[in-house]
């Protein structure tokens, strides 16, 4: 069983958006945490695809 998350940090999924685009097989995927009550919108960021090798924008998923 998960436990209730405390306070206001969340744990968020991040996937790349042109590897998605490209219709290459496989997902960049990274996992990291966000303070809710700071930043309300979805966060996106540049972070590494190893697949595409490059730099790539990531977008906040569910």
């Amino acid at each position: 069983m998960a436990k209730k998350a405390k306070g206001n940090r969340i744990q968020i999924i991040m996937e790349c958006t042109e590897h998605k685009t490209s219709g290459m097989p496989g997902t960049s995927r990274y996992v990291t945490t966000k303070n809710r009550k700071n930043t309300t919108q979805r966060l996106e960021l540049k972070k590494y695809n190893p697949i595409l090798k490059r730099m790539t924008v990531h977008k906040e998923i569910k």
